[in-house]
């Protein structure tokens, strides 16, 4: 190969890499990081700064992963604040209060994340109701039946179980008593759905959802399945961060998820996915993911007020709202340079 030739495989690679949409994901982690690490001194860059905010990142980033998998074809699911509780309340009334094997309690809990998934994604696909309204009124009728079996069943709003030490040990132990097991399995959700979004044929159906539904419905893509599968797998992500977070401080609040609602959603902005669907990536995602744990946690390394904090994370959201729509226009213009 001449020199001329290396000289523009080279300036090709990198001006790709410049208009994909997660290097302003990237860019974003880099900065954010370098600076609570200088902030936050030999703590923050050690191992208890990194357990800090991995840990935090695995618990949210369970669920962004499908937050933003549904984002991307177009859709909202805001009933994971409700998801979370009640799955772990239902686990906790199985096991704790009927005293049936952790097993049952588990399934239950996951079953129930999924049934109300089921029922978002049937009531968007077979009514005219947006997403954001149909998951909005779900999530109001899932806090309420959940408080309302607790209270009838045990008296209380908080219900606590001690799990077995496989249970445990799978679900709610932290490794070197900093690194919570939820890490591994967040990477494992993360090969998952990268396999699902990126790999499979299945991924550019959801793209092609969030980009036109009318036209991706006429190509032949089954768009209700699709999206009522989007909604099961967000109900799902919810569930089992809820039953971790039983295992892991053995007891369920009924009202506790409610962060997760908006902080899975600036995870998946922060990571490059439009709120007008049709684009967005697994590496983007985990990045905003990494971004936002980072920011959430290094305000305490860094003794910041928590306001200060919030100021962050809502600048964050902004810069990341612009630089998606100055990526997405430069990965446009190239590829109609290209034609």
């Amino acid at each position: 190969m001449s020199m001329q030739s290396e000289a523009g495989a080279n300036s090709f690679s990198l001006g790709s890499l410049i208009r994909r949409p997660e290097t302003g994901s990237f860019l974003g982690f880099i900065v954010v990081y370098l600076f609570f690490a200088i902030l936050g001194g030999a703590v923050f860059v050690g191992a208890p700064g990194w357990s800090s905010w991995l840990n935090i990142a695995a618990e949210v980033g369970i669920i962004a992963l499908p937050i933003g998998l549904l984002m991307i074809a177009g859709e909202f699911d805001l009933s994971v604040g409700a998801v979370v509780p009640a799955a772990s309340v239902t686990t906790a009334l199985l096991c704790g209060h009927f005293e049936l094997p952790a097993l049952v309690g588990i399934l239950g809990g996951l079953g129930l994340g999924l049934l109300v998934g089921l029922a978002n994604g049937l009531l968007v696909t077979r009514t005219a109701i947006p997403s954001l309204i149909v998951t909005i009124g779900v999530m109001f009728a899932v806090m309420g039946l959940t408080l309302g079996f607790a209270v009838l069943i045990t008296g209380s709003t908080s219900l606590s179980y001690v799990p077995g030490p496989v249970t445990k040990a799978l679900l709610g132990t932290f490794i070197g008593g900093m690194f919570n097991v939820s890490i591994f399995w967040w990477l494992g959700f993360i090969a998952v759905y990268f396999y699902f979004l990126h790999i499979s044929p299945t991924g550019n159906w959801v793209f092609a959802l969030g980009g036109d539904a009318e036209s991706a419905r006429n190509a032949g893509v089954p768009t209700a399945k699709l999206k009522i599968s989007l909604f099961m797998m967000s109900g799902f992500g919810a569930a089992f961060v809820g039953i971790a977070q039983l295992m892991t401080y053995q007891s369920a609040q009924v009202a506790g998820g409610q962060p997760f609602i908006f902080n899975s959603i600036m995870c998946v902005v922060i990571g490059g996915v439009l709120l007008t669907g049709g684009a967005g990536s697994i590496v983007g995602i985990v990045l905003g993911t990494m971004t936002f744990a980072v920011v959430n946690q290094g305000i305490f390394f860094a003794s910041l007020d928590p306001n200060i904090g919030s100021i962050i994370i809502g600048a964050l959201l902004l810069a990341a709202v612009l630089s998606n729509d100055t990526f997405r226009t430069l990965a446009t213009t190239y590829a109609s340079k290209k034609k």
